[in-house]
């Protein structure tokens, strides 16, 4: 499915004293679910914004009465990804979050996160509080679509000698006090045509030997024991879990092997204690972001989602 110019109709919420977030039109009245009103919140990736991903129009509209979907803008959206940080992201998203349950204080929050938008997720279940911060505004569900390694996304797209002298660069920047000082776009071959902290630059590329960066949540060759303190907590955050990955993903290396690496996070998130969606796993014919994609593999993604929030609104 192909993105056209066209207008989209809804609500701009002012969510903070400079972020805000598009509230996509629904022909259904607040008041009229018996279970109260509940959002879907949705966080894009890289470089992308409000409708920049084709499937988010098909899926507004598929969405059952009792539900709304709500994408915020972030500092990270657009370009702003090169100098921002999955903790300023989840700072913004719990103001977001919390925002909603002013409007629909009994209704369910759940959040669906495409590629990096996953790591969000992730990240606002997982990461540990801020000295002064409340605790985060519970998520009954998370959906994580094509949440895939930027760290071997970046090794399969760079110049091994590139990736290397890049790393190395980042690395002196850090030592001498410059994390978030911009790198030259030469030494990064103009990655994404965006400017790139320091910091950011290590978090995605993740490098050897520990792959300790911020962001590397989804890289193939994990160890277990890093994947159990990471899709092995989230059983204890009483987050419901549904996974939805692109057969077709061209982000992924094709020595990964998509379907087995899928089951393996599933599996350590139930080893945890955890709940994974019986529709989580591949969607056939799906690429990273199913621009492009026949009408018959949007409705399936499509529609595992709607059957997702069915069970989240059932479970009450």
């Amino acid at each position: 499915m192909a993105l056209t110019p066209s207008p989209l109709f809804g609500s701009l919420h002012r969510y903070s004293s400079h972020l805000v977030a598009f509230e996509y039109a629904s022909n259904v009245t607040e008041d009229s679910s018996p279970t109260g009103v509940h959002t879907l919140l949705f966080i894009a990736g890289l470089s992308d914004g409000l409708h920049t991903v084709p499937f988010t129009v098909p899926l507004a509209r598929s969405l059952p009465p009792s539900w709304r979907f709500v994408q915020p803008l972030l500092s990270s959206s657009y370009a702003g990804w090169g100098t921002s940080s999955l903790d300023r992201d989840v700072q913004e998203l719990v103001q977001c979050i919390n925002y909603i349950l002013t409007l629909r204080p009994k209704g369910k929050i759940v959040m669906i996160g495409h590629s990096t938008g996953c790591q969000d997720i992730m990240h606002y279940l997982l990461s540990p509080l801020g000295k002064a911060e409340a605790p985060r505004p519970q998520l009954a569900g998370g959906i994580l679509q094509a949440g895939v390694s930027d760290r071997e996304s970046m090794v399969m797209l760079l110049p091994t000698d590139l990736y290397n002298s890049s790393v190395r660069l980042a690395q002196s920047y850090v030592k001498e006090g410059r994390a978030e000082d911009v790198l030259p776009m030469a030494a990064i071959a103009g990655f994404m045509n965006v400017p790139i902290s320091a910091s950011r630059w290590l978090a995605l590329a993740s490098p050897p030997p520990a792959h300790d960066g911020e962001d590397d949540y989804f890289s193939s060759d994990l160890p277990y024991d890093r994947l159990k303190e990471t899709f092995g907590r989230i059983g204890s955050t009483g987050t419901h879990i549904q996974i939805l990955f692109g057969e077709r993903d061209q982000y992924v290396p094709r020595s990964v092997d998509k379907k087995r690496m899928v089951e393996k996070w599933e599996r350590v998130i139930r080893g945890g204690g955890g709940v994974v969606d019986k529709d989580s796993g591949i969607v056939m014919g799906a690429n990273h972001n199913l621009d492009n994609a026949s009408e018959e593999v949007i409705q399936n993604l499509v529609g595992r989602v709607i059957g997702f929030l069915g069970r989240i609104e059932g479970n009450i």
